[in-house]
C-alpha cells in the first residue's frame, strides 16, 4: 500500500468519526465530513467507499451527492450554521485578527460553495 492511499484512508475514516459525532453535536457539520470521507474513500478504498455508499443513515446523503440531486435543504443550512458557529468560536479561542480573517474567509467560502449545490427534493416520512 502506499503513502497517498494510507493517508486517503486515514482521513476518510477521521472524517466518518467526525461526520458521526456532528449528527449529536449540533456544531459539528455531518454532511462535509461524510462528503469528504466519500471522496478520500473513492480515490484509496473501493472496498470503504462501497460500505459508505451502502451504510443505511450515511449512504443515502453520499448517494443523492453522486447522483447530482444535491443536498437536503435542512442539511445544507445546518451545515452553514454549524460552520459559521464553529469559525466564530475558534476565532475567538485564538483571539488573533489574522486567524480570525482566515477562518472568516474559509467559512464564507465554503458556505458559498454550499449555497450553490442542488438542493435534492426530501422525501415526507
Amino acid at each position: 500500500m502506499n503513502l497517498k492511499r494510507i493517508v486517503l484512508i486515514i482521513i476518510g475514516w477521521a472524517c466518518v468519526i467526525l461526520g458521526v459525532a456532528g449528527i449529536f453535536l449540533p456544531i459539528l457539520p455531518t454532511t462535509p465530513f461524510i462528503l469528504l470521507a466519500s471522496w478520500c474513500f473513492a480515490h484509496s478504498s473501493e472496498r470503504f467507499h462501497t460500505w459508505l455508499i451502502q451504510h443505511p443513515k450515511l449512504g443515502p446523503l453520499v448517494q443523492m451527492w453522486q447522483s447530482g440531486q444535491g443536498i437536503p435543504r435542512r442539511v445544507r443550512n445546518r451545515a452553514i450554521l454549524a460552520i459559521a458557529v464553529g469559525m466564530t468560536l475558534s476565532a475567538l479561542i485564538v483571539g488573533k485578527w489574522w486567524v480570525a480573517v482566515m477562518l472568516a474567509i474559509i467559512g464564507i467560502s465554503v458556505s458559498c460553495y454550499l449555497l450553490k449545490l442542488p438542493l435534492a427534493i426530501e422525501e415526507s416520512h
